[in-house]
């Protein structure tokens, strides 16, 4: 497939008295002939800046993203903070997000471009889409490799439509009825500190940002917090109206921990003073066979592939969900978010 929007000549590199088409200034393919995404855009000119086109052909871009859900930009040698909040402005709506109401730990290199995480590297972390239990969530996700790991910490990812259409009706429905009630609790020794996550020392700040965002607060002693917030398992894309699986149902509960940790947790909290887990939005568990079908359905439509320095990472956060591989060695992912969508039953 190639974009079919005209580049301004005035900004990219050609060679006198030549004219290149429109569909000549990338090349795009797939990384093996089995797979469905991402779809993997390269120069087809040698000093081609991908900035500047992306900025000419905005509604390439956005198209290609549409199209496949998930775009690597591969070969434009994007590998700074700086270069990754130029290309985030010139291919989305408006101003970056903010990370807040976090659930891994990651610092700000730039404003509003931060560590994709700083989890620690032997431990993988499992797919998910970003922020389905906020309210809001950005429709675009952006990764930037500025240095790839000696071995692992690929960024898995899954299209979450076809995660929803392996997932049995009986459980879509059970869901669609239900919900899903995550319940957190911070500052028990144990995962991120609610000063982290909310990004203030200030209590009553937080108690206004989960008043407006339909979380359920209770502050225990020892300056101690736990909160309570049903959302949605499945969501409509805005564009299309195609339902995707679209939840921390799976991410946020034990069983999905590693074993060790997992174990490590239950004998030191009650499952109620767990750092995080979930729940049907009426409270009841989630069923172990339930909760195994789920996590199968992600492993099934789970793609790997290696990152090579300098890459940029698009998905359409509602269609694709991530995760990250345990690694060796020096990695650094950056991340950003952009274009917040509220839909109609959340506002």
């Amino acid at each position: 497939m190639s974009a079919k929007s005209k580049p301004s000549l005035g900004h990219l590199p050609v060679r006198k008295a030549v004219t290149l088409s429109q569909s000549e200034w990338i090349k795009t393919s797939f990384l093996t002939d089995e797979a469905s995404i991402p779809l993997v855009v390269q120069p087809a000119i040698d000093g081609m800046n991908l900035i500047t086109w992306a900025s000419d052909n905005r509604g390439t871009v956005a198209q290609l993203l549409l199209n496949h859900r998930a775009v690597l930009f591969r070969g434009f040698q994007i590998s700074t903070a700086a270069l990754l909040h130029e290309f985030i402005k010139a291919t989305s709506n408006g101003e970056l997000l903010e990370y807040r109401d976090r659930s891994s730990p990651r610092h700000e290199v730039l404003d509003r471009i931060y560590t994709s995480t700083d989890y620690p590297a032997e431990h993988p972390i499992f797919l998910h889409n970003e922020g389905t239990y906020w309210l809001s969530w950005p429709l675009k996700l952006y990764f930037c490799c500025v240095e790839a790991a000696a071995r692992g910490g690929e960024t898995p990812i899954a299209d979450s439509r076809k995660i929803y259409q392996r997932i049995s009706p009986a459980i879509r429905e059970r869901f669609a009825k239900l919900k899903v009630l995550y319940v957190r609790n911070y500052n028990d020794g144990f995962g991120l500190e609610w000063q982290t996550v909310f990004q203030t020392t200030d209590r009553e700040v937080v108690n206004e940002f989960c008043r407006r965002n339909a979380i359920e607060v209770e502050w225990k002693d020892g300056n101690r917090l736990k909160t309570r917030q049903v959302r949605q398992a499945a969501a409509q894309h805005p564009l299309t109206g195609e339902w995707v699986w679209f939840n921390h149902a799976a991410f946020f509960h034990v069983s999905t921990l590693e074993p060790s940790i997992r174990d490590a947790l239950l004998s030191e909290f009650k499952e109620e003073d767990l750092p995080t887990n979930t729940y049907y939005g009426d409270g009841t568990p989630i069923e172990p066979d339930v909760l195994e079908e789920l996590r199968g359905a992600y492993l099934a439509e789970k793609t790997v592939y290696p990152w090579q320095k300098g890459d940029v990472l698009v998905l359409d956060n509602m269609s694709v969900a991530h995760g990250r591989e345990s690694y060796l060695g020096k990695r650094k992912i950056l991340a950003g978010m952009a274009d917040p969508f509220t839909p109609e039953f959340l506002k």
